[in-house]
């Protein structure tokens, strides 16, 4: 198969500010989705994660079963894995009581043994293109893990340290900022950059979502989960429209 029909059956969101820009809304409503499920629903971590397994799986195969990229099918399971990631990471740090920072290291250890496995098979870490389903597979596992070591660092900042929504969501922003500047500027691989960018715009999006949500004592918004779901959902419709919209130009 040579690199255009590489190109063309690719499975894979193009990496584009607008891949980042509709990431960091993902994780945003993540955040929401999963603590209202969790918390405002009163249905418990152990519970949201059976209920986000389900959607992230169900999301999964039709990602799988298509033969190219589809934005709505690809942004689905990007969705699904921030509310599973969420609903995980908040279940070892509060149900397992493991702490921010043991579950950080836990995190971490799964998507770099994650990474590992996929190197081992392929002798690369490139996201673009895949077009085998083996490899999409990876590529997802690797997804979830780092969506869920987002939640687990961006908790960290919050609750572990004590600082305040908008001073961890400008530190995060701040390693996602270097990161841009690394990648523009210097020779270092932009496979390792990639994945840094890809877990720290997990808890930029997650710190956002408890601005969005907490009260206002705490330094929130206090809009409620439900209110700041709803205002996230709509906003990625827009965006998967635009993807499409994007998409349909280019076929």
């Amino acid at each position: 198969m040579n690199s255009a029909e590489d190109l063309s059956l690719n499975k894979i969101a193009k990496i584009t500010l607008l891949f980042w820009l509709m990431k960091i809304v993902a994780t945003t409503l993540g955040e929401t989705l999963g603590d209202f499920i969790a918390q405002t629903l009163n249905l418990g971590y152990l519970v949201g994660i059976g209920i986000t397994l389900v959607f992230f799986l169900i999301t999964l195969c039709l990602q799988l079963s298509a033969k190219k990229y589809v934005p709505a099918f690809f942004w689905l399971v990007i969705i699904g894995t921030t509310t599973l990631g969420t609903e995980i990471s908040d279940f070892i740090d509060r149900s397992l009581h493991l702490g921010y920072a043991l579950g950080s290291l836990i995190l971490i250890a799964c998507l770099l043994l994650t990474l590992y496995l996929w190197y081992l098979k392929y002798k690369n870490l490139e996201v673009s293109p895949i077009v085998e389903k083996q490899k999409e597979i990876f590529f997802w596992v690797a997804v979830l893990f780092s969506n869920s070591l987002g939640t687990a660092f961006g908790d960290y900042l919050n609750d572990g340290l004590g600082l305040s929504y908008l001073v961890g969501a400008a530190i995060t922003l701040s390693v996602i900022i270097v990161v841009v500047l690394l990648h523009s500027f210097t020779k270092i691989n932009h496979i390792l950059l990639f994945w840094i960018a890809f877990v720290f715009t997990r808890p930029f999006g997650a710190t956002f979502g408890d601005f969005l949500t907490k009260p206002i004592a705490k330094g929130g918004l206090d809009l409620g989960t439900l209110n700041a779901s709803l205002i996230s959902i709509a906003i990625m419709i827009a965006l998967i429209i635009i993807a499409h919209q994007k998409e349909k130009i280019k076929s």
